[in-house]
């Protein structure tokens, strides 16, 4: 199984280290995803929203067909919505993932991959009009929302959660 974290400047670290963790403690005594991938357009260091320097596993053209990806929020997805190498590659990868997640913000690229029209999402509780002001989006106000092989969480805690396996239920 394989299991891509996408990450991009701006990133909210908590959006993404939360989940990252809970994926590696899974993989490690539960049986979780065989590989484990911190996935950016380029392999370069990206610099994230509270100034943390990461550096990527994969880039997007190294990147391996994912059963799952994960997408963080953090106020870079303002710009990376309007990125057509980051919002083509999580299309790309969603015609094959089982399942595609979002924490926070990160519906707002989903969104633009074209994955959220006709769905119904959630997102961080001070983005929930701008996601509804898209106007093919069914906007739920709870904690996790699941939409076939769509999942979205609404913040940092739920991103956390949204991983956690046989989670979430709604």
């Amino acid at each position: 199984m394989n299991f891509g974290v996408l990450v991009f400047g701006g990133v909210e670290e908590l959006d993404f280290i939360g989940p990252w963790e809970v994926l590696k403690i899974w993989s490690k005594i539960a049986g979780g995803p065989e590989n484990c991938f911190i996935v950016a357009e380029s392999k370069s260091p990206i610099i994230c929203a509270r100034d943390l320097s990461i550096n990527p596993h994969v880039s997007f053209n190294d990147c391996p067909k994912l059963d799952y990806l994960l997408v963080p929020g953090g106020h870079g997805t303002r710009k990376e919505v309007n990125n057509p190498a980051l919002t083509e590659f999580v299309a790309k990868q969603a015609q094959h993932c089982q399942t595609v997640l979002s924490v926070c913000t990160g519906s707002f690229i989903l969104h633009a991959a074209g994955l959220l029209s006709g769905k119904k999402a959630t997102t961080h509780w001070a983005s929930l009009d701008r996601l509804r002001a898209l106007g093919d989006v069914e906007v739920i106000e709870e904690r996790f929302v699941n939409d076939g092989n769509i999942w979205t969480s609404a913040g940092i805690s739920a991103g956390i959660d949204l991983v956690v396996p046989a989670k979430p239920k709604n």
